[in-house]
């Protein structure tokens, strides 16, 4: 089964340049075991629309995602979170972490080099409901001590989680081009 893996630019999310055309990637919204983390990186632009901020704030630019395209299958993001998300995250995982549900929201664009415009390749249209994967025993959750240096400001550290779907259908949009979309489901209901 084909996967959907990119490598974003964190530099390129931080600092668009329109005539750069690599991939970018944002979380738009997270709550992780029913703390949500803030929407605090407000001057992002928008791939599509380059001359204005992305439509909502976003929590994290991301520079990878991952995601085996399989109903059950884990997505996989890492970014760049602020400090006062990376304390957040921090303080969940040096205090009794019982919530392990998770609600995200994100987006990912690429260029398409035939219409000569960016487009979103992955992303949701709604939260999607999931749970953190477990390594083990371990949950799939990490977030760096060390601030990041590929973008020196605004200070922002690695973060990464992995997130399987809760028992409910949802739906991925995927796109091979600007004019290529297809709706993928993700999780599976279970009737009571």
């Amino acid at each position: 089964m084909p996967q959907f893996s990119r490598e974003l630019d964190v530099y390129q999310g931080f600092n668009f340049k329109k005539d750069k055309q690599s991939a970018v990637g944002f979380i738009l919204s997270l709550t992780i075991g029913g703390i949500a983390l803030k929407a605090d990186q407000e001057t992002i632009s928008d791939p599509e629309q380059p001359d204005k901020a992305l439509a909502t704030k976003c929590v994290a630019v991301l520079n990878h995602y991952l995601w085996e395209t399989g109903v059950t299958d884990a997505l996989y993001f890492s970014g760049q979170i602020s400090t006062a998300n990376k304390q957040s995250i921090a303080e969940m995982l040096l205090g009794t972490f019982s919530n392990v549900e998770v609600v995200v929201k994100y987006a990912i664009y690429e260029y398409d080099p035939i219409a000569k415009k960016y487009f979103k390749s992955n992303f949701v249209d709604a939260d999607l409901n999931g749970l953190l994967e477990k390594n083990g025993d371990a949950l799939n959750i990490a977030v760096a001590d060390d601030a990041s240096r590929e973008v020196q400001s605004p200070k922002n550290f690695r973060f990464q989680f992995g997130v399987k779907p809760k028992t409910l259908e949802q739906s991925i949009n995927v796109a091979a081009a600007s004019s290529k979309n297809i709706v993928k489901k993700w999780g599976v209901t279970e009737t009571a």
